[in-house]
């Protein structure tokens, strides 16, 4: 009875000391950052299996710390702090992953992944492993399966206005047939004429992805000054 005694408590002071649940916390940041990291590295994304492993297991070690972490008077500190401290440098991160190019902005998907991996991370930290593991295949879930059925719905047909803004009397002609070869239709149009340029208000249907890349080539000439898309 005495040795089954003495044995738990030294496999329990082994398990403090030895600091084994810091060790799970870190395993499973690193098993969620892995998954999420792993898809979005087959996606091609610029943050990819180290970066959401690094950020997931940096949050849960951070997160873990600010629990534990006592003053000189032997008090436990607040542990939000540390952990609104992961959260707002996240901000930056997440920031640097979003790119924008002629008006399109790339990334966002790539920067609210990095936040969740933070959030899963602080979760794991906190003891919460249920709680981070349910997250993570959730997050999982929404990259996997409604990445899919998001293509999907972009490749539908949509009708939407733009509004083209070009040189004085600028010719219509070559811009419509550019319209054309983009599978796009011009169902509406209005001209307005201004001393400095000519602006077009016009109603376009087609597919989803060609309005994006119509309006590449509309920026590409000479002619045409600006293109808002609404």
């Amino acid at each position: 009875m005495m040795l089954a005694q003495l044995s738990a408590v030294t496999a329990q002071d082994l398990f403090v000391g030895l600091r084994l649940d810091l060790a799970l916390k870190l395993g499973l940041a690193v098993l969620m950052g892995g998954a999420i990291g792993m898809e979005r590295q087959i996606a091609g994304k610029p943050a990819g299996l180290r970066t959401n492993i690094l950020i997931c297991l940096g949050s849960a070690l951070m997160m873990d710390l600010s629990i534990h972490l006592t003053g000189a008077d032997g008090r436990v500190g607040d542990p939000a702090r540390l952990a609104a401290q992961v959260i707002t440098g996240i901000g930056f991160l997440g920031a640097g992953t979003i790119m924008q190019a002629k008006g399109t902005i790339t990334g966002l998907t790539s920067a609210a992944t990095i936040w969740a991996v933070a959030a899963i991370g602080l979760t794991i930290g906190a003891d919460y492993y249920v709680e981070g593991l349910g997250a993570g295949a959730m997050v999982l879930l929404v990259l996997l399966v409604l990445g899919n059925l998001e293509h999907k719905l972009v490749r539908t047909r949509r009708t939407a206005p733009l509004t083209l803004r070009t040189a004085v009397k600028a010719d219509f002609a070559p811009m419509e047939q550019l319209f054309h070869d983009c599978g796009l239709k011009v169902t509406e149009k209005q001209v307005f004429d201004h001393p400095r340029d000519r602006v077009f208000e016009l109603r376009l249907r087609g597919p989803s992805p060609q309005f994006e890349v119509a309006r590449e080539l509309l920026l590409e000439r000479p002619d045409v000054l600006d293109v808002t898309l609404h």
